[in-house]
């Protein structure tokens, strides 16, 4: 597991729905640096089903070496967040990180989500993760830490991750837009990220959700603990990102995994919208005598597993896949392209964007191509690129020849579906502006 460190001693947290489950581990973690939490939940008194308030938390984190402010916090109620902030203030000095944890689910279908629900999760989870943000940013501003961490998962507009739950998807993308508009809003001020994780984490919420059975093939929710820490401990500049907590502790030297699983070695579920075929996904919770109440979705187009993310650890289902490389020698539209965009590559556009982008087109110039705006000089391409990749971008390449000669906007085409990133959204964004560039010479 990550080690404390003790950057985060003395420093405050604001985070909601720390009375239990992530948002408590989180807590619990960065109490044994010694810091400040402020606990705003809203159970002050127990939950006929669900364990713990925020005094129960209150207590386990002065135990932990932190000091702890519990605070009755509905974050729909824009009053008791003011309320909370002021006794944050008043008590600690300031706040130098928000973690916008607090949320509600429904896993429901149009027709059968009452108006009652989606009002919660549209109010709690997008309107409540911009109302707290925006309530502790004057002094989040003033930290010499400032950082906001969403609990949200990397904006994914496969229609299978709304077809099933349109309301839940929409509200959970509404916190990850806030960290796309604010990460830039904000940069160089407060450091703004998403995190979510790879597989199944265990909470009260999995048990209601998945059945009993469900916690064998889920992790615990130490492994979010460990990842928020680790991105809360890291400079300003590292923002604007949508960060899964299985990749970012491999590169932190994690290696042995089964410490964070509720059953170690037992297979486990991924989580919700990172592409793993949704069937998939309920027949293996079946076959271990789980009743999943999330089944979605019909299978993906094979295609979209014969991409290997070269942005993922490799793994015993990686070797299966057949990557195909373009020809950089080929006189087609898109090598054309690429010529042109190398020569449009400059010092001054390699210091100002600091990004690695591979493209993954199919069609007649299908392949892999990539941008390097990162490395000394940049470079262009066919292939994979040299060292990490920050963004993958998937399209055919008919569109993208249209793309980057200015016939075809990258929002349009990422709204229409037409795109699909992965990556640093931050890093995608300045590539669309830097097009302006590389289009005037095509």
């Amino acid at each position: 597991m990550l080690p404390n460190t003790g950057k985060l001693a003395g420093c405050t947290l604001f985070i909601t729905g720390a009375s239990r489950g992530i948002g408590k581990a989180i807590a619990l973690k960065a109490a044994k640096d010694g810091a400040n939490i402020v606990i705003a939940a809203k159970t002050g008194v127990p939950h006929r089903t669900l364990p713990g308030t925020i005094y129960t938390a209150a207590e386990e984190i002065e135990k932990a070496g932190g000091k702890a402010l519990p605070c009755i916090v509905n974050v729909r109620e824009e009053d008791q967040i003011i309320d909370a902030v002021d006794q944050a203030v008043q008590k600690f000095g300031g706040i130098d990180v928000l973690v916008n944890n607090a949320s509600a689910i429904s896993l429901t279908g149009t027709l059968e989500t009452p108006t009652k629900k989606v009002d919660l999760m549209m109010s709690a989870n997008t309107r409540g993760t911009y109302l707290t943000s925006k309530i502790c940013l004057p002094y989040l501003r003033k930290s010499k830490i400032g950082h906001i961490l969403n609990i949200s998962p990397p904006i994914n507009l496969n229609p299978i991750w709304f077809k099933n739950h349109c309301a839940y998807t929409i509200s959970k993308y509404g916190m990850s837009m806030c960290v796309l508009g604010m990460a830039e809003e904000f940069r160089g001020e407060v450091a703004v990220n998403a995190l979510w994780p790879q597989t199944a984490i265990y909470t009260s919420a999995m048990d209601m959700l998945g059945g009993a059975g469900v916690e064998k093939q889920c992790r615990k929710t130490d492994i979010l603990a460990d990842a928020a820490y680790c991105i809360l401990t890291k400079s300003k500049s590292f923002t604007g990102n949508f960060v899964i907590d299985e990749n970012l502790l491999r590169e932190e030297g994690i290696k042995n995994f089964d410490v964070y699983a509720v059953s170690p070695g037992h297979p486990l579920l991924p989580d919700f919208f990172l592409d793993v075929d949704p069937d998939t996904l309920a027949m293996k919770m079946e076959a271990q005598g789980v009743s999943p109440t999330f089944r979605e979705g019909k299978k993906q187009e094979a295609a979209k597993h014969d991409i290997s993310d070269k942005t993922k650890p490799e793994g015993p289902e990686r070797g299966k896949h057949h990557v195909h490389f373009a020809s950089e020698n080929s006189t087609g539209p898109v090598a054309e392209t690429f010529k042109i965009i190398k020569s449009a590559i400059s010092d001054d556009v390699v210091k100002s964007t600091q990004g690695v982008y591979r493209f993954e087109l199919s069609g007649e110039e299908g392949g892999t191509w990539y941008i390097d705006l990162k490395n000394k000089g940049g470079s262009a391409g066919s292939g994979d690129p040299p060292g990490k990749v920050d963004v993958i971008m998937s399209m055919s390449s008919t569109d993208f020849v249209k793309m980057f000669s200015g016939k075809l906007k990258p929002t349009m085409a990422f709204m229409s579906g037409k795109l699909t990133i992965k990556g640093d959204m931050a890093l995608a964004i300045k590539l669309e502006r830097l097009m302006g560039q590389f289009n005037a010479k095509m």
